[in-house]
């Protein structure tokens, strides 16, 4: 599939767009309008793939809307080099935006399709990310610690390991609740077993499962 002129115009209103309602951070801005969203999207979607929207994709989970991508992204803060951990691999559309930004990318998936297919695609567009088929509530202690973590999925609580494989001084961004919609939290390390936490707004996310499928 190409990358035509076409879709890079549309990308760029995206972009505008995420601007428009409140996206400062111009790294992640850059980051959107370079990751060629309708590559990873089902093929009854690509024509709607720029817009300010979700769509469903295998397995019964969904590729999220750019607007959320971009906030949980500006969160995270991610710096060239930090070592980000991301539980929930997904369509792979959040993995590619995390590796645009310089990261050193590791994420799990525990759907083995989503798994296999976003390893795939991510491949031969050339990122370079580390994937990981398992339990993204045990995350990756051989690999850690970890400067970022990323939850991309609604979490009733915060995994105790997830915490423990963050840095200190490092950030965490996981959507908080379990019915209706979450809140956006972000938490930062400050010290050993100790955290401050801010909330920011409101998003609707697919639950956080444990174990693999």
């Amino acid at each position: 599939m190409e990358d035509s002129f076409q879709h890079k115009g549309l990308r760029k209103k995206l972009v505008d767009d995420i601007r428009r309602k409140g996206i400062t951070d111009e790294r992640v801005l850059d980051a959107i309008n370079k990751v060629p969203r309708h590559m990873f999207m089902d093929s009854g979607f690509i024509r709607f793939a720029y817009r300010d929207q979700a769509f469903p994709i295998r397995a019964g989970q969904t590729i999220s809307q750019p607007l959320t991508v971009a906030v949980q992204t500006q969160l995270l803060d991610v710096n060239p080099l930090d070592k980000v951990l991301e539980i929930g691999t997904g369509s792979g559309y959040q993995a590619a935006i995390l590796a645009e930004l310089g990261a050193r990318v590791y994420t799990i998936e525990r759907q083995k399709e989503l798994y296999l297919c976003s390893k795939n695609l991510l491949e031969s567009l050339g990122y370079r990310v580390s994937f990981f088929y398992g339990d993204g509530y045990q995350g990756l202690p051989t690999y850690g610690p970890f400067d970022r973590i990323l939850i991309t999925a609604a979490a009733p609580a915060i995994p105790d390991k997830l915490l423990e494989q963050l840095k200190s001084g490092g950030r965490l961004v996981v959507p908080l609740g379990v019915t209706g919609s979450q809140t956006m939290t972000l938490v930062v390390k400050t010290g050993e077993g100790e955290y401050t936490t801010t909330e920011h707004g409101s998003f609707v996310f697919v639950p956080m499962l444990g174990g693999k499928e």
